[in-house]
C-alpha cells in the first residue's frame, strides 16, 4: 500500500467521523434542545469516542455554530436552485417554496435546528443567524426585483416584501410539521403559499 493510499484512507475515516458527529447533534439538539442535549449524547448517538469528539470540536458551542452554518448553507443552495431553474415569478415562488417544504419534510430536524433551535442560549450564533436571514431575504429579494422590472407588478419596496415572505414561509413550515401527517398535506400547502405571495405583489403577469 502507497503512503498516499493510506493517508487517504485515514483522512477520509477522520471525514466519516466528522460527519456522524455532525448528523447525530441535529438529531439530538432537536430532540432535546440545546441546553439539555450534552457532548456524551451526541458521541453517544454518533458512536464515537468522547476523544474524537474533542479532536474536531473544543466545545458544544462551537459543534452547533458548525452545524447552523452547515444546515443553513444547504437549505439556501437548494432553494437557490430551484428558484433559478425557472424564469417567472409564480414558478420562481413555486419552486423555492416547494424546495423549502420537501427539505423541511425529509429532514425536519434541520428546520427545526434553523428556526427554533439555539434561540437565545448561544451568544455566538447571533450573528450567523442574522447572515442567514440576510441571505434568505436577499434570495427572495431577487425575483421579486426582476418582476418589478419586467412590471409584472406594481411599484412597491421589494426588501420590504422579501422580509414579509421570509416571516411567513418560516411560520408556515412550522406550523406544517405540526400536522400528525405533514406530507399528506403538503402540496396543497405550496400551492397556497404560493399563492399567497403573489396575492401580496399584486402579480399581474399570465
Amino acid at each position: 500500500m502507497t503512503e498516499y493510499s493510506t493517508s487517504e484512507r485515514t483522512r477520509q475515516k477522520k471525514d466519516a467521523k466528522r460527519t456522524a458527529m455532525m448528523n447525530a447533534a441535529v438529531r439530538v439538539f432537536a430532540q432535546k434542545g440545546y441546553h439539555a442535549a450534552t457532548v456524551r449524547d451526541i458521541v453517544r448517538d454518533a458512536d464515537v469516542a468522547i476523544g474524537t469528539f474533542y479532536f474536531y470540536f473544543p466545545d458544544k458551542e462551537t459543534l452547533f455554530v458548525h452545524l447552523y452554518e452547515e444546515t443553513a448553507d444547504f437549505l439556501l443552495q437548494a432553494m437557490e436552485q430551484a428558484i433559478n431553474s425557472r424564469a417567472d415569478l409564480p414558478h420562481q415562488l413555486l419552486k423555492g417554496i416547494q424546495a423549502y417544504v420537501n427539505i423541511a419534510l425529509y429532514e425536519p430536524a434541520v428546520i427545526q435546528l434553523l428556526l427554533v433551535g439555539g434561540v437565545g442560549a448561544v451568544p455566538s450564533l447571533a450573528e450567523r443567524r442574522l447572515e442567514f436571514r440576510e441571505r434568505l431575504v436577499k434570495m427572495w429579494q431577487r425575483p421579486l426585483t426582476a418582476a418589478l422590472t419586467q412590471q409584472t407588478i406594481p411599484p412597491q419596496n421589494v426588501r420590504r416584501v422579501a422580509e414579509g415572505y421570509a416571516g411567513a414561509f418560516d411560520e408556515m413550515v412550522l406550523n406544517l410539521l405540526a400536522y400528525p401527517e405533514p406530507e399528506r398535506e403538503a402540496e396543497t400547502a405550496v400551492q397556497e403559499m404560493a399563492l399567497f405571495a403573489l396575492r401580496a405583489v399584486a402579480y399581474a403577469g399570465s
